[in-house]
Order: structure tokens, then C-alpha cells, then sequence
């Protein structure tokens, strides 16, 4: 599953260029009507297109989108600066260009295309619809990281002076959103030099397991030097994988497991990021998609319900409609999770009463007849109306529909098995095969297994029949507690 939204936002200016395209394409066939038929404006609109010049227009789409690809206009620019790309769309439309007048002499393909006027109109306007398209794109992005949104947590590894070199261009350009967690790095000869920089190491390559465990890291970029460190980094992507964080290098010289390794630029230099899931950008996308209209759809129509048992939950039991607990979500990122409530209201407080009662394997802490739960609560547990408001949570982008189950800091802070918080480089979601497949009554282990599986075989329709075999589940109730 995508991790990387830049992924998505590719394929989105993929269409657009497409778009882009067609608009110049026929906006110099409109302008440049009277060369050389001599054909008026009402003329023009009665012309008739053949299925040929369709097919012929599909063929040179198919021809450009390729071009623009080997070009490179769709690795991340996040790093570009702003002249550099505009180089690029302008080699690149001038490459289409020149592809365009090539094969309309070589096929004597007898229109306003042939002549040289036609291919420089068309060239100048597709160069400038894309190059104002991706301009006004990078500047509400840059807009958006500027406020804290589509922020990346990057964590360096090596202290050597590429490190640093890619340390000051992250804090002298703080609108690419990528935040610089620490630098990791073992004692060595050339230390001196580096905390002179001013920069502090976080940790040592001893201690980066447990770091990773703590804190919040989207990406590691790693520059150790690769004859003398090669076997430590292959042990620190490892580590990484199994965390399900991104893996950024210089080269492919290292073992990396996944095939899905994608190419980032920062500025002349290529860099490769592995990411934690599969990508599938699309189909990250629809998932979004459904997410937005499905949660929106079930709480429109279920919107009598909610306000029912709102009120029921109001004189029925002291204490809020709603319980807020602080969950971990995507990469270890702490969300306000909303649920009715089910308990007495310190709940929470009396949970360390009632550990040794605990009937779940692993970190998670369950009870059949938790004597905390309300009369209304039990029922609301039993038939999962509880976990309607988490639509609010989906809405909000913070979880999904189908996801991994959302725990809280309680149970992540358990956790002793670092494969296990791989579940983490995904959003949380409010069904999942956990839930389908007996929820409570499954062991804690066969559950992480789950999530792993969930993960790695990830599609849409898997989510859509996780979706459909949630409603008899929860009709049937099985391990609800």
C-alpha cells in the first residue's frame, strides 16, 4: 500500500500533461485554422473527424506520455529548484514537438500539422499550460508544508559530508516539509568535523532500534560509505524494513528486498527510496476515494441513529458522549480517536486494577465482562455501533476504512517484536481481517500476523471484501467484548 503521497500526485500531473497535450494540440489547430485551407470559423467547427485522426491523436498521446516519462518530468521535484524543472517541461514539449512534425512528414498525414508555424504554436502553448500547472502546484504545496501538512520525519544515517550537505539543504528550504529528525552514527575520525557543523547525533547505530521505536521517522537517508559499511547497512535497511519505514540511498548497491524502488532527485544527484508497502498508486488512490464518500454516505444515513444513542448515552450513564483516546497511527503518529463511550468515566484510571483479569495474549488488554462497561455500553460493543464516530476520523484523514486495527500508546509501548510494528506504516482502520475472522477470540499473535498479511497483499478488492465480511461479523458479534 502507497505510503508516499508524492506517488499519487505524480500520476494526477500525468493526467494532467495529457490534458495538457489535447488543450495545445487543439488550440493550435483552432488558431492556425486558415493555414493553409483557408477555412473559416464556421467552416472549422462543421469539419468532421474521422475514427482514424482519433485513433492517430490516441497513438501520438501514447507517444508523448512516453517521451515525458524517459524524460524525467515524473520523479519527485520535491527537492528541484524551480528553474531546473521549468528546463526540463521545456526540453521535454520541445522533444514531443519535434516527434509530432517527424511523423506527420514521414506518415504525409495532409493537415495544418505539417507546417513548421503549427509545431511552434504548439510546442510554445503545451510548454506553457505545463509549466503553470506545475508551478501553481509546487506553490500550494510548498504552501501546505509551510503549515505542517505532508510533512516527511527524516532521519539521517552518517555524519560524513554528504550528510551535512543533505542536512542544510532540508533546513535552509524548510518549504519541502521534510523535517530533520537527528543524524545516526557510530564514533569515528571525522566526528570532530561534523559537531562543528553544530548538528548533534541522536543515537549510535546500537541504539537506533530502540530509537525507532520511540519516534516518528517517514524515511532514512543513508550515507555511509559503501565498501567499509556495506554489511552494517544491509542490517540497518533490514531494520528499517521492519519498521516499515522508507529507505532512501545513493545507489542500488545495497540488498534491498523490495522491487518497488522508486527515483527521487536532489538536484544533479539520483537517489533511490524503497518504500515500506507495495506501491500502487491508483489503487491508493480509489481507496482514499472510497474512504471520503463512504464514511460521508454512512453518516448521513445513519445521522438518526448516532443522535439516538447520543441522547441514551446522556441519561442513561454520567460522564461524555463521545471517549477520546490518543491512538497510534500511521508511522507512530499519535491521532484523537473518537468512540461512544461504553465505560464509567475513569475508565482508564481503573484499567491497572484489573490487569491480572486481562484474557488477551501480547501488550493488548481485553476483558470478556469487563465490570467497567455500561449496561447501553455492552450493547453498543456487542452490535459496534461504538466505533461509528471513528467515520469522523476517516473523514479526517487519519484513518480508513479498512486498515489495521488503531491502538493506543498503552499497547504500542508493549510491544517487545519490531517486525510487528511494520502494522504501523499504514493507516489504522476501523475493519480489518482481525475483525472478521473472530476479533477478541483470536490470539494476540495470529492477529499481528494478520495485519502483516493485510499489508502485504493489499488491493482494493481485498478491502472491499474485508467491507462486505464485516456485516455479518458484526451481526454474528463474535469476539466482541
Amino acid at each position: 500500500m502507497i505510503s508516499n503521497r508524492w506517488q499519487i500526485l505524480k500520476h494526477t500531473a500525468k493526467l494532467y500533461d495529457l490534458c495538457a497535450l489535447t488543450a495545445a494540440f487543439l488550440t493550435a489547430t483552432f488558431f492556425l485554422r486558415a493555414e493553409p485551407t483557408g477555412k473559416t470559423l464556421s467552416e472549422f467547427f462543421e469539419t468532421k473527424i474521422s475514427l482514424g485522426h482519433c485513433l492517430l491523436f490516441a497513438l501520438l498521446l501514447v507517444a508523448w506520455h512516453n517521451i515525458f516519462i524517459l524524460s524525467g518530468l515524473y520523479v519527485s521535484k520535491r527537492l528541484v529548484r524551480r528553474r531546473i524543472e521549468v528546463v526540463e517541461v521545456a526540453e521535454a514539449t520541445l522533444i514531443a514537438s519535434a516527434f509530432l512534425y517527424v511523423m506527420a512528414r514521414v506518415l504525409h498525414i495532409h493537415m495544418v500539422m505539417l507546417s513548421f508555424s503549427f509545431v511552434m504554436f504548439f510546442w510554445l502553448a503545451c510548454t506553457a499550460i505545463m509549466i503553470v500547472g506545475r508551478l501553481a502546484s509546487r506553490s500550494i504545496l510548498l504552501t501546505l508544508r509551510k503549515r505542517g501538512h505532508n510533512t516527511r520525519h527524516v532521519l539521517i544515517v552518517g555524519t560524513n559530508e554528504r550528510a551535512i550537505e543533505f542536512a542544510e539543504c532540508l533546513r535552509e528550504r524548510p518549504e519541502l516539509g521534510m523535517h530533520l529528525v537527528g543524524f545516526v552514527d557510530d564514533e569515528w575520525p571525522g566526528l570532530c568535523v561534523f559537531e562543528d557543523t553544530g548538528h548533534k547525533r541522536c543515537c549510535d547505530f546500537g541504539g537506533l532500534a530502540e530509537f525507532l521505536r520511540q519516534q516518528i521517522v517517514d524515511e532514512a537517508a543513508i550515507y555511509l560509505p559503501v565498501r567499509s559499511y556495506y554489511e552494517h547497512a544491509a542490517q540497518l535497511i533490514s531494520l528499517c524494513e521492519q519498521h516499515g519505514i522508507a529507505i532512501r540511498v545513493h545507489t542500488q548497491v545495497y540488498n534491498l528486498r523490495s522491487q518497488d524502488a522508486v527515483a527521487l532527485d536532489l538536484e544533479q544527484d539520483t537517489l533511490v527510496s524503497a518504500p515500506s508497502t507495495a506501491v500502487a498508486t491508483w489503487p491508493s488512490l480509489l481507496k482514499r476515494i472510497i474512504d471520503c464518500v463512504g464514511s460521508a454516505l454512512v453518516l448521513v444515513v445513519l445521522a438518526p441513529l448516532l443522535i439516538a444513542v447520543a441522547v441514551l448515552l446522556k441519561f442513561t450513564s454520567r460522564g461524555p458522549i463521545l471517549f477520546r483516546q490518543t491512538r497510534v497511527g500511521l508511522n507512530k503518529r499519535m491521532f484523537m480517536m473518537y468512540k461512544f463511550r461504553t465505560m464509567i468515566p475513569n475508565a482508564e484510571e481503573v484499567q491497572a486494577e484489573l490487569l491480572s483479569m486481562n484474557e488477551m495474549s501480547g501488550p493488548v488488554f481485553k476483558i470478556k465482562d469487563d465490570p467497567r462497561v455500561t449496561p447501553l455500553g455492552r450493547f453498543l460493543r456487542k452490535t459496534s455501533i461504538d466505533e461509528l464516530p471513528q467515520l469522523f476520523n476517516v473523514l479526517k484523514g487519519e484513518m480508513s476504512l479498512v486498515g489495521p486495527r488503531a491502538l493506543s500508546r498503552r499497547d504500542f509501548e508493549l510491544f517487545n517484536t519490531d517486525t510487528h510494528r511494520r502494522r504501523f506504516s499504514v493507516k489504522p482502520g476501523i475493519t480489518c481481517l482481525w475483525q472478521v475472522n473472530g476479533r477478541n477470540s483470536i490470539p494476540f499473535e495470529q492477529w499481528m500476523e494478520l495485519d502483516l498479511q493485510y499489508i502485504d497483499k493489499w488491493s482494493i478488492w481485498l478491502d472491499l471484501k474485508i467491507l462486505v465480511r464485516t456485516v455479518p461479523a458484526v451481526w454474528r458479534g463474535t469476539g466482541a467484548v
